[in-house]
Order: C-alpha cells, then structure tokens, then sequence
C-alpha cells in the first residue's frame, strides 16, 4: 500500500461575513477550510486547503461572560514582561486579531501550520482588496 500524495490542488477563495457570528463556530469552519478537511484529497502532511477572506470581523459575537473573563497572555521572555490583555480590550482595539488567534489555536504548530495560515486575510467592515480573486460566499 502506497502514500496517496495530493498533487495539482485546485485553490478556491471563500469570503466569509463574521457578522452576527460566535467567535468559536466560526473559527473551526474556518480552520477546517484553511487546512483543506473539507476536500476528498486532504493530506494531513501536505497543504490542500482554500484562501479564506473574512469581512466584518468588528461585528463578531462572544458567548457568555468570555468578554469580561477571557485573557490572552504574553511574555517578552525578560523578568517582568508578562502582557495580559483582554478579549473586551482586543476586540475594541483590534478584532481582526481575535479572529486570528482563535484560527491560530485550531492549527498545527509546525512549519505547515504557519503556512496554512498566511491564507487567511480579516478586514474590518464590508470591503477588502481581494475582489480580483473573486471570493465565493461561503455559507454556514
């Protein structure tokens, strides 16, 4: 029995609206398509997955008290450089990062997973420079 290796992968662009959507639910659709699992040919060891382009990432939803009780932490690796900042504090700063860390955390930690991941683009509001591709609507 031989490794079936997916060669030629066809690539689709998929415009996904994160309005209205919990931050989670829409994370792991998101990662699913990012790796390529929703394709017949998926190899676990070889990138297969779809460019992913989400719009209005200001207007995704959180469920329960993670608002006010989630935190994400960092360390600068020098004494005293932990970094605490909330998901309130990021998705008023920044929610295109929320969305990224929560895809982040859906992925492999490995060289294949970084490059999964420079496929998904997050833009605030309803515009974003990708039109050429011509991104298909992807419903939940």
């Amino acid at each position: 029995m031989k490794t079936f290796v997916p060669k030629d992968v066809e690539r689709k662009w998929w415009l996904v609206d994160a309005d209205g959507k919990v931050l989670g639910r829409l994370a792991t659709q998101v990662a699913v398509l990012l790796r390529g699992k929703h394709k017949p040919q998926f190899a676990a060891f070889v990138d297969t997955g779809d460019f992913v382009v989400i719009i209005n990432a200001e207007k995704i939803t959180v469920t329960g008290k993670k608002v006010e009780e989630k935190v994400y932490y960092s360390h600068s690796q020098y004494p005293g450089g932990l970094k605490i900042k909330t998901l309130k504090g990021i998705l008023e700063k920044e929610p295109e990062e929320a969305i990224r860390k929560a895809v982040w955390g859906m992925i492999p930690k490995n060289k294949l997973g970084r490059h999964v991941f420079k496929k998904l683009k997050v833009y605030r509001g309803p515009n974003h420079p990708h039109e050429a591709q011509h991104p298909e609507a992807y419903k939940f």
